[in-house]
């Protein structure tokens, strides 16, 4: 599954930076170049609760070999776009079914235990990180070639077919969904017995619902999708569901002027900004590694991880905002990158911790939409932002993390009598 995630990102980040430029070659105007990739968010926000759920439903290998499979199609497709509507058309699998992460994320938390699950989440995210660094330097030397573009998404293709392939030969068998029973925990996991009835699936269900009813017809499989879709909308989640959607809003507000900000504050040239990006990835990497160590420190208490991780990256952000030199960004970049790898990774753990494992597939979903509203929000508020001062985006980003940290203190009881649970077990 590692591997699999860093040849994910590594094939999508040789394509997706090299998009725009080919839609422009095919006559595309900025208008429409824009509309098709909003009409790809789109589909992502509400697709992903509906393919998370299909995979708790279905069981996690259909689901994910059927992701990885589709999603080669569109990229497949993309390699053979000729025309704007083409290109549009191969963005349509893509943005429906390009949920191979997510999926994956579904799967370890199934096989892993609860006190090992964010160690584990943060060495697979950076799996995928180190992916996401070395894909746009391939793609742009592929780029540099005649048809370079076509060249680079036939070769995408052909990284998910073969992550398809390493899929279907994993050893799929009951030990797997074995561990995960072992490790379950039995009804203290959740806030209220209603979320815990509303979202874990009974033992039953799950052997009943096995390779015969990938095959069912998906009429059948429509109603108990719906049902664990509104156990979790009734469910006590919305305050973390919340949390992530400002926190995700306030890291994109910090990112979405990052390169004209840094010109127009200290007159730096954007290959500048590339090569501090770039940097800030490679320590994302790090501090994924570094999950593990930090966790035993903190006792494997995910709330105060994730409080003390925000509230830093909403001081750090403040400290961007307000630098006085080149030299405070690449302080306020380098500490960055730890506080927002490890919020992502605690936010994830804390939304399967208290849900139950095995909706994960569904929180999960629900998550990615999270936080695609966010990515339709934030360029918005953004250019808002960005009327008044390059400053503005971040100050805005440094008010909503404040609110996130306010939630989480409103919240502190039920969260710190959920981790005294989690310390037992």
């Amino acid at each position: 599954l590692f591997l699999t995630s860093f040849q994910d990102l590594f094939g999508v980040s040789m394509v997706v930076p090299l998009m725009n430029l080919h839609i422009k070659s095919l006559g595309a105007s900025h208008t429409v170049a824009g509309i098709i990739g909003s009409l790809y968010g789109v589909m992502q926000l509400f697709s992903s609760t509906f393919v998370g759920c299909w995979s708790d439903i279905v069981g996690r290998q259909y689901s994910l070999l059927a992701c990885i499979l589709l999603s080669a199609l569109g990229y497949f497709l993309l390699g053979t776009s000729t025309t704007v509507f083409l290109f549009a058309i191969s963005r349509i699998p893509v943005g429906i079914f390009k949920h191979t992460l997510s999926i994956s994320k579904a799967l370890l938390s199934d096989l892993v235990s609860e006190r090992d699950r964010p160690l584990v989440m943060g060495r697979f995210n950076a799996a995928s990180s180190v992916g996401f660094i070395l894909g746009p330097v391939v793609g742009g030397y592929l780029a540099e070639f005649e048809g370079g573009f076509y060249q680079t998404s036939f070769i995408c293709a052909s990284i998910f077919l073969l992550n398809g392939g390493l899929v279907w030969m994993l050893p799929w068998s009951k030990e797997n969904t074995g561990n995960r029973e072992h490790y379950q925990d039995k009804g203290a996991n959740s806030f209220s017995a209603k979320s815990n009835h509303d979202l874990h699936l009974k033992s039953a269900t799950s052997k009943a619902v096995t390779n015969s009813n990938f095959f069912q017809s998906p009429w059948i499989q429509v109603a108990p999708m719906l049902k664990k879709i509104k156990g979790i909308a009734c469910s006590n989640l919305w305050d973390i569901f919340l949390v992530r959607f400002l926190m995700s809003v306030a890291i994109l507000l910090y990112y979405s002027n990052f390169t004209l900000a840094l010109e127009e504050r200290f007159g730096v040239k954007p290959l500048f900004s590339g090569y501090l990006m770039s940097y800030s990835s490679a320590l994302g990497v790090l501090a994924g590694c570094l999950l593990g160590p930090i966790t035993r420190l903190y006792g494997h208490n995910t709330y105060r991880l994730l409080l003390h991780s925000s509230t830093f990256t909403c001081v750090l952000i403040l400290l961007y905002a307000s630098a006085p030199s080149i030299w405070m960004v690449i302080l306020s970049s380098t500490f960055l990158a730890f506080s927002t790898t490890i919020g992502r990774t605690c936010i994830l753990d804390l939304e399967l911790t208290v849900g139950g494992s095995e909706a994960s597939g569904t929180l999960l979903g629900v998550g990615q939409s999270v936080t695609s509203v966010g990515r339709i929000i934030a360029p918005l508020l953004s250019g808002i932002a960005q009327e008044l001062s390059p400053c503005g985006p971040p100050s805005v980003a440094v008010g909503l993390a404040l609110v996130a940290i306010v939630i989480m203190n409103a919240n502190k009881q039920k969260y710190c009598s959920h981790g005294s649970v989690k310390l037992k077990n």
